[in-house]
């Protein structure tokens, strides 16, 4: 079983680009920071900092372009600013609710996943693209206050909803632009 500790982060603009950030503090790769982008044409998109994290992750998700890039990520409370060429991204998220009891796998592909899906249109639980399963045992979620991107200077608009799904893997993001904060379980690997 290999555990990822951190935090996705995802939002919609105004362009139609749809961008989601996963911020691992601890994992089998160590701490990093990638980017999935689904531009507006529905090119998805994988910047990634090494060519080990771009092994792993397209083999767990779907991509048709994978570029290894400098990640330069600066942390606050309650929020990230990055520099993932040729995207720049930040967000700010509210305090959230919090999750902050431990639930077993069978809890998070039962329960959690029909609530997941009932109210914010997400899976807790699924198959990776390489035939592994996945839980998502949710932390806390919070709402994003604000979030602006640009991509190569050109600004991609007002934040908003994930209209369209990104189709990276086995769960869309929430609908709304959210930052979840949580512990990833893939079995198999």
């Amino acid at each position: 079983m290999d555990f990822f500790e951190g935090r996705i982060s995802s939002s919609g603009f105004a362009s139609g680009d749809r961008i989601v950030i996963g911020d691992w503090k601890d994992s089998p790769l160590g701490s990093f920071t990638n980017v999935m982008w689904a531009k507006p044409d529905g090119t998805r998109v994988l910047l990634t900092p090494t060519e080990e994290h771009a092994d792993y992750v397209s083999s767990l998700y779907n991509f048709e372009e994978v570029h290894i890039v400098s990640i330069d990520v600066k942390h606050i409370t309650r929020g990230i600013d990055i520099i993932a060429p040729p995207l720049n991204i930040s967000l700010r998220w509210n305090k959230g609710i919090g999750l902050p009891i431990p639930r077993p796998r069978w809890f998070i592909s039962t329960v959690e996943q029909w609530v997941a899906k009932a109210f914010f249109g997400t899976s807790t639980h699924g198959m990776t693209c390489n035939g592994l399963r996945e839980w998502y045992c949710i932390y806390s979620l919070s709402k994003i206050k604000h979030a602006s991107a640009s991509c190569d200077g050109v600004d991609l608009g007002d934040a908003s909803n994930f209209e369209i799904n990104a189709c990276f893997g086995f769960s869309e993001p929430p609908k709304k632009p959210s930052s979840v904060r949580l512990r990833s379980m893939i079995e198999g690997t």
